[in-house]
């Protein structure tokens, strides 16, 4: 970043601190511990952290409670522990699988202790009653130590205050090693280096692997006071006073004197490319030893993002809002640089001009989340999908769930491509059709890992025999495929669009008539017994993906008219809902995704989230209204265990900001938004162009939750959907909300409704 370039920055961070203090502050109602950790006897809590970042960062400076983290703590923290191991760089935000902690710190007082083979001596206790969190801020005090650990973050960097007590030995660890459970994901270090390049500063990086195959972090630290020396360990080696270490198990103590400033800062840059361009981040973005201002930049950029959709409602409502809100703007992550350079997926490093982004999550964000992000963040959502793009030309086919500029594999299907139709379909500008279409069309034809495009088009379904999660993988790959047709039929590509909307009605193959159910097949065509809908799937070995047949069967948002004619027409299929939703037995064996339940519906995995609104395309929206007022009440509160279920990178966040407004995507490619219930008195969306789109709820409250009557600018509106176009030329919808269903309100919705 040149010198001019930093002003500028310096010159934006200003404004926008000055801008936000002379509005009504929408951080004030941001809880970052929500969804941090299960109460006793609950299920799952969203596995979110409650660090310090700033929107889509690539920082993300938090609390590890586990010396190892495991699935069941995937983001480093667990509200329901008591002792704190340290504070590492970045973390995942709700998923399912523990990964990065990359450069963890810890500081403790008083006298060095000799280590346990593989454990951080140095963890110390903490209490709720001394933390403390908001966007851009966390704070605790650490009470073996009496150490007050302060965090806050840039975009590439992590600033640290530790407050050490008077009259002890002020330490800190710096920890390479600090993973997950390395026999996770066969977790390995494959090299890492610690370097002191004078007294003031560390640097050095690891190369580690795992979920995400050789991830290269690299990073630079400067501190506000002298090192007075170093411990460092190597697993079985010991070195002290050393210039530089190499191996794959470092962990060093830093000495300081503090006995005249108990206060030790400490920045932290990190990249994905190089130590230089580590420091270089660090440098453009923190460039004076000024914490609070720091802090407070950070809190406004948050308002920034945040104040995009201003809401009136109640305080309990507004903070389960504004949450959900930060949730969903934490990632994807930053993986490029100030300069520009990031990592390719060939593992070379490339410059962009625009920011380069990872952390895809993509079974679970196209739903809602990537939606969300067209309308909120339509700048961002172009590099996202520019982001996947280049990915593309360098791997072959678009990301399925990528990490750190890594594929992973993870989950079914491939959906960057909805993903990517969605944004070129609603003309965000800066996005090349041609080679979106030529992204898409390889993506779906092209195969890999967990896509076995041969056996789709001889079978035209997914045999179980020859590949598991047959059913599910069936059903969304169709889905795929239409979004595929749809813009080849943008395009005038006629053959394509022909030939991927054929394919987007394979999952018709699997629908068995006797019984009312998709279900498996052999490639001789047999259905695979005995069936049981109420049986579960992890991810592999059953033809269901994290969940069962009766969640599995309300999975073709691309033609919903077309499932509603298979069951045999609106009061069948509407009847069928009804005993989905009112279902309550289960196996005994559930799988872990599944909870938040309403009958079968589960709540706390994606595979559901579109289901209550499928009510309007059979006539009866008042019951969708009924059970998505249901969803927004039991299954999101302001406690620790405020989320029915893994936030999954912001998706079951994105849900609740799209359902407390009044509609969401049931097919996130078709830019229509189907019409549930709002919850919140009033919404106004702040568009790209200056627009507003306003929401307005008239009579809302507890009670009442059914809408009365609807207009849409002055004109009564009978519709059970809003179309991006309308949304995008601003304007006013206002409802009328009562406390009995108004049978007579809302038109049918059509699987492909006119604006």
């Amino acid at each position: 970043m040149t010198i001019n370039k930093i002003i500028l920055f310096g010159t934006l961070i200003s404004s926008i601190v000055l801008g936000a203090q002379n509005k009504e502050k929408t951080t004030t109602y941001v809880n970052p511990l929500i969804g941090t950790g299960a109460a006793h006897g609950s299920p799952l809590s969203g596995n979110n952290y409650p660090g310090a970042t700033v929107p889509f960062g690539m920082v993300q400076l938090s609390p590890d409670t586990r010396n190892t983290p495991d699935w069941s703590v995937a983001c480093g923290y667990n509200y329901n522990d008591t002792t704190i191991a340290g504070f590492s760089h970045t973390h995942l935000s709700g998923t399912g699988v523990a990964e990065l902690f990359d450069v963890m710190l810890m500081p403790f007082s008083g006298p060095i202790v000799k280590e346990e083979t593989g454990q951080n001596a140095y963890q110390s206790k903490f209490s709720h009653e001394k933390e403390s969190a908001k966007p851009g801020y966390y704070s605790v005090e650490l009470l073996d130590y009496q150490v007050k650990a302060e965090l806050t973050a840039t975009t590439h960097a992590g600033f640290h205050k530790y407050s050490f007590p008077k009259n002890k030995e002020a330490h800190i660890v710096i920890d390479l090693d600090h993973s997950m459970k390395k026999s996770d994901w066969n977790t390995k270090i494959i090299a890492s280096q610690l370097s002191f390049p004078n007294d003031h500063t560390i640097k050095g990086y690891r190369i580690i692997t795992g979920w995400a195959p050789m991830r290269k972090v690299f990073f630079h630290a400067e501190f506000s006071q002298p090192i007075i020396r170093n411990h460092i360990t190597d697993g079985g080696n010991v070195y002290d006073n050393a210039k530089v270490v190499n191996g794959n198990a470092i962990r060093a103590i830093l000495d300081f004197d503090t006995s005249k400033q108990q206060e030790v800062l400490v920045k932290v840059g990190i990249s994905a490319t190089s130590i230089e361009n580590a420091r270089l981040n660090v440098q453009a973005e923190i460039p004076a030893w000024d914490f609070e201002r720091t802090v407070n930049a950070a809190d406004a950029v948050w308002e920034k993002e945040l104040g995009k959709i201003k809401i009136e409602g109640i305080a309990e409502r507004k903070q389960i809002f504004y949450t959900a809100l930060y949730h969903t703007f934490i990632q994807p992550n930053t993986l490029s640089d100030v300069s520009g350079d990031y990592p390719s997926a060939d593992f070379t490093t490339r410059n962009s001009s625009k920011p380069y982004y990872s952390t895809f999550s993509l079974w679970d964000t196209f739903r809602g989340a990537h939606p969300l992000y067209t309308i909120t963040q339509p700048e961002r959502s172009v590099d996202f999908v520019n982001s996947m793009l280049a990915y593309y030309k360098a791997f072959g086919y678009l990301p399925i769930w990528q990490l750190w500029g890594q594929e992973n594999y993870c989950m079914i299907g491939n959906h960057a491509i909805p993903v990517v139709v969605d944004a070129v379909l609603k003309n965000l500008s800066g996005i090349d059709a041609n080679l979106a279409f030529e992204a898409v069309k390889n993506s779906a034809t092209r195969e890999h890992p967990g896509s076995p495009f041969g056996i789709w088009e001889k079978y035209e379904y997914i045999p179980e025999n020859l590949k598991s999660q047959s059913v599910s993988l069936t059903l969304e790959m169709a889905y795929d495929d239409w979004c595929v047709a749809e813009l080849a039929k943008k395009l005038g590509k006629t053959d394509d669009y022909n030939h991927f909307t054929k394919r987007s009605q394979f999952h018709r193959n699997l629908y068995d008539k006797q019984i009312g159910f998709f279900r498996a097949k052999d490639d001789k065509g047999n259905w695979i017994g005995p069936f049981d809908p109420l049986k579960y799937g992890a991810n592999g070995g059953y033809p269901f993906t994290e969940g069962n047949g009766w969640q599995y069967f309300w999975y073709v948002p691309q033609d919903v008219k077309g499932l509603v004619n298979l069951v045999g027409g609106d009061n069948l299929f509407t009847k069928k809902l009804d005993t989905f939703f009112t279902l309550e037995d289960k196996p005994e064996e559930v799988n872990d995704n599944a909870s938040g339940f309403i009958g079968q519906y589960a709540h706390g995995n994606e595979p559901s989230h579109h289901i209550a609104y499928l009510y309007n395309y059979a006539g009866q929206p008042w019951k969708t209204q009924q059970y998505v007022t249901e969803i927004l009440m039991k299954m999101y509160n302001t406690t620790s265990s405020g989320y029915s279920g893994n936030d999954d990178c912001g998706e079951l966040s994105a849900w609740y900001v799209f359902s407390a407004i009044g509609f969401y995507p049931v097919n996130p490619a078709s830019s229509i938004y189907v019409i549930g219930a709002p919850i919140l008195k009033e919404a106004s969306i702040e568009l790209k162009d200056g627009n507003i789109f306003k929401v307005m709820a008239n009579n809302v409250s507890d009670k009442n939750i059914y809408i009365q009557s609807a207009k849409l600018n002055g004109k009564r509106y009978t519709k059970t959907y809003i179309h991006q176009a309308d949304i995008d030329a601003g304007g006013v919808l206002e409802f009328i909300m009562g406390p009995k269903p108004n049978k007579k309100w809302g038109v049918k919705l059509e699987d492909r409704p006119t604006n």
